[in-house]
């Protein structure tokens, strides 16, 4: 029986390690902060369990937050991605190399904050969607918000990408096939053009009477609206209200505590 059981423990984690080879998944990351009612759901199936300390991360797990609940992950190969209360986000990309990390995770409801500097010659991209619009980094601090209807992208540090997601570009060429105008007016581009820098105005949120098709870029102190039509509204947002959050408040001391 000793013998048996010898052979039997290298065959089960073989078992065990193949199947997790085959799929190829990269490590996104480790939860590292669990508070509340922090729950996950590994590769988008089966029951939403417990998160626990230094859990593991990967592609197609989902990470759920109750009330007055929150969670930090600790990104592969360095950074932080913090989600708020009452919020899911699912995990679409980890690309871990040396020098270069890509990661993405759709936002279906609530807060996120992302902090994940680039190391010197490091390229580093951290993209989150929502039902209405991309936020695209490389190396910077940001939040956003998540809602059917519209959401949100608030820049802190550094420079932040932002487009209409593509549910909301596809959803206006159809209507454009139809032979209706398009929900944001002018004629449409439907084509991602050149990343352009968007000086910070002054003004507060004004009408949204523009449509999002292509990518603009937002820098420090900024904020982006994006309907689900497609229109947007970019101002510079008021940081001294905004530090009165309870969840802006947490994070930028977290971010103190990681030296960032």
């Amino acid at each position: 029986m000793k013998n048996f059981t010898t052979i039997l423990k290298p065959l089960l984690f073989l078992s065990i390690s193949i199947p997790t080879l085959l799929l190829g998944q990269q490590e996104f990351g480790k939860i590292t902060l669990p508070l509340g009612r922090v729950q996950i759901q590994k590769n988008g199936t089966g029951a939403f369990k417990k998160a626990m300390p230094r859990t593991p991360v990967h592609e197609k797990d989902i990470i759920k937050t109750l009330a007055k609940s929150r969670c930090e992950i600790s990104l592969a190969g360095g950074g932080k991605l913090r989600i708020g209360q009452n919020s899911e986000l699912e995990i679409t990309l980890a690309n871990v190399k040396p020098m270069v990390k890509d990661f993405g995770a759709t936002l279906k409801k609530g807060d996120v904050w992302v902090a994940a500097k680039a190391a010197f010659g490091e390229k580093k991209n951290v993209a989150v969607r929502t039902p209405t619009a991309v936020a695209a980094i490389r190396g910077t601090t940001y939040r956003a918000k998540s809602g059917q209807d519209e959401s949100s992208v608030l820049v802190y540090e550094g420079k932040v990408d932002v487009n209409a997601a593509k549910n909301v570009v596809e959803a206006r060429e159809k209507q454009m096939r139809q032979g209706g105008p398009p929900q944001g007016g002018g004629a449409p581009k439907f084509k991602l053009g050149p990343v352009t820098e968007v000086q910070a105005p002054t003004q507060v949120a004004g009408p949204y009477e523009v449509s999002l098709e292509d990518w603009v870029s937002l820098v420090e102190g900024m904020q982006i609206n994006v309907r689900k039509d497609g229109k947007y509204s970019m101002f510079k947002f008021d940081q001294d209200a905004d530090d009165g959050l309870d969840f802006v408040k947490w994070n930028k001391e977290q971010d103190a505590k990681d030296g960032n």
